[in-house]
C-alpha cells in the first residue's frame, strides 16, 4: 500500500485494539481505552468515523451495533509513519535516523545484537558465480 497514512496518538491506541482483536464495537474499544484515556464514547464514535472516512478503518452492522475493524495493517502504518518522519525531521536521510535512534537512549548488547542480525540479514547478497 503505497497510500500515506498519518495518525494520531489516540488514532493509533484505537487501532491497535482493532488490530489485537480483529474487530470491535464502539462499546468494546472505550472499555479498552477508558482507564488510560477516559474518553467519551460520543469521541471514540467520532474517531472511529474519522478513521473511516480517511480508509483506516470499515465497520458493519450487527445486532443495530457497528462493528469495526482496521482496513489499514500495522506494519502498512509503521511504514508510513516512519517513511514521514524520516522525510520530516532527516531530511530523507535514513543513516541519520538511525543514527538519532542509537544514540538517544541506552541501547543493550542483545538490542545491539538484534541491530546488527537485521543489518547483515538486509544487505544485499554478493551473487554465487
Amino acid at each position: 500500500m503505497s497510500e500515506q497514512h498519518s495518525f494520531t496518538a489516540l488514532q493509533l491506541a484505537i487501532l491497535r485494539v482493532l488490530w489485537e482483536r480483529g474487530e470491535a464495537t464502539v462499546v468494546e474499544i472505550w472499555e479498552a481505552l477508558h482507564e488510560e484515556r477516559g474518553l467519551a464514547q460520543t469521541t471514540l464514535a467520532t474517531m472511529l468515523s474519522r478513521l473511516e472516512k480517511r480508509g483506516a478503518v470499515s465497520h458493519r452492522t450487527s445486532a443495530r451495533q457497528f462493528v469495526y475493524r482496521a482496513v489499514v495493517s500495522e506494519d502498512a502504518a509503521r511504514h508510513s509513519m516512519v517513511s514521514e518522519l524520516t522525510t520530516r525531521l532527516f531530511e530523507g536521510d535514513v543513516p541519520s535516523l538511525v543514527s538519532h535512534l542509537l544514540t538517544a537512549q541506552d541501547i543493550s548488547p542483545g538490542d545491539r545484537e538484534r541491530i546488527r542480525a537485521m543489518l547483515d540479514a538486509a544487505a544485499p547478497k554478493p551473487e554465487s558465480q
